[in-house]
């Protein structure tokens, strides 16, 4: 890995997961209580001794970058040429913000160029999942390949959401379709399956250069890796695909794109159930994340009615469950549930106030929220249609600024609004 040059895409919107990146970037959102969602993809980094990695941000940034700097710094040596290090679009070869993934690499290939590396690591920062690329790595050197496309199975009916891959029986990747609404492509190895990209790529440093250069100069191209980049390599160059080997070391592989509202729940439900898919405490593969200096977390009183008590939930340091009763959720640090109080299912983000006697349920509570004595969310979706925004499966999401919400709320409006 010493070679290897890893560029992880961190500059996206996240649309679809709004109200929760109208302040912040979607790799900064925060996951499992104590991790932001890029901690997983970085730790991946660690775990598989890849430490040169740039993070390219662009959208609200800010909160990400300090996030990064505070928690990441320490890991690496950097007396040893070690970094991770966040590049903001600098306009250097470009008067524009990224116009797509392959733009986002191409507007930093000065960058990538200094370093010099014989390999390049694309990856995302808004994916749950354990993978060791430096097994990508090896096989891409022994296959010969220019390019190696990680992939993982998905069911047909799925493939609207994915880059459909071709693969022969020989690994050599044959075709490429970004998005199809449906296809009659099958995976080699199992024909019920089609292989989806998992938005991971290797390529060697000196066919990637040129074909963004090719790219950027081309006026009718979306900039995209799944779209244009990879499509226009297939016949000029040996693509392969890498089969997804899970170090989560489950009977399914476990691989979540969190980018909608209802996809993040869940999977946040997923670590806090009793025997979650997911696992946070496999000492083989540790998650890193930024250290936080709050005190331990405590449950308080004993009485019959208000007892402190926390059940098949994550609850962070800094937290105080006085009183109240907290199920089958996941609380951030510094979180205070007041007596009487009454969570379920829940995620709750850090330095929240829950008043005395609300009921809580099927909700993301941004942080910084004050929820008054008595509320009651997430038990009448009509009613939390008025002051908050309520999915159409009927999650609700709670933000410090929920009263000034119409109804329906709809994204159109808020981003018009803020």
């Amino acid at each position: 890995m010493r070679d290897t040059l890893g560029v992880l895409l961190a500059g996206g919107a996240g649309e679809r997961l709004f109200p929760l990146t109208r302040d912040r970037a979607k790799p900064a959102v925060p996951f499992a209580g104590q991790y932001r969602i890029i901690d997983i993809t970085l730790s991946n980094c660690i775990n598989s001794d890849l430490r040169h990695v740039y993070i390219l941000t662009q959208y609200k940034a800010l909160s990400l970058n300090r996030h990064i700097r505070e928690g990441w710094g320490s890991v690496v040596a950097s007396e040893l040429g070690e970094f991770i290090e966040i590049i903001p679009p600098m306009q250097r070869v470009s008067k524009s913000w990224y116009q797509g993934t392959a733009d986002a690499v191409f507007q930093n290939i000065y960058s990538i160029g200094s370093e010099e590396p014989k390999y390049v690591l694309i990856l995302s920062g808004d994916h749950i999942y354990k993978m060791n690329y430096a097994l990508m790595l090896e096989q891409h050197q022994q296959s010969g390949a220019d390019v190696t496309i990680a992939t993982l199975p998905i069911e047909p009916e799925e493939v609207s959401q994915f880059g459909v891959v071709e693969v022969a029986k020989n690994g050599e990747v044959t075709g490429f379709i970004e998005k199809p609404k449906e296809t009659k492509i099958r995976s080699p190895f199992n024909p019920d399956m089609v292989d989806a990209s998992m938005g991971i790529y290797i390529f060697n440093t000196d066919v990637l250069l040129p074909e963004l250069m090719k790219d950027a100069e081309d006026p009718n191209s979306k900039h995209d890796f799944g779209h244009n980049i990879l499509p226009k390599l297939l016949g000029r160059f040996r693509v392969n695909a890498y089969n997804f080997v899970d170090e989560n070391k489950q009977h399914a592989l476990y691989w979540r794109d969190v980018g909608t509202l209802d996809a993040y729940y869940e999977a946040n439900m997923d670590v806090a159930a009793v025997a979650p898919t997911f696992n946070l405490y496999d000492k083989a593969w540790p998650m890193r994340t930024r250290a936080y200096q709050y005190p331990p977390a405590k449950f308080v009183f004993g009485e019959p009615g208000r007892t402190g008590m926390g059940i098949n939930s994550i609850v962070s340091s800094g937290s105080i469950i006085s009183g109240a009763v907290v199920r089958d959720s996941v609380l951030s640090h510094d979180v205070r549930v007041n007596s009487y109080a009454d969570v379920d299912s829940s995620v709750i983000f850090s330095h929240v106030n829950i008043g005395r006697h609300c009921r809580i349920r099927h909700a993301i509570i941004d942080r910084d929220v004050h929820i008054p004595d008595g509320t009651v969310i997430g038990y009448d979706p009509a009613e939390d249609r008025k002051n908050y925004f309520v999915t159409e499966s009927g999650l609700t999401v709670v933000t410090r600024d929920y009263s000034v919400y119409e109804n329906p709320v709809s994204p159109e409006f808020l981003s018009q609004n803020f």
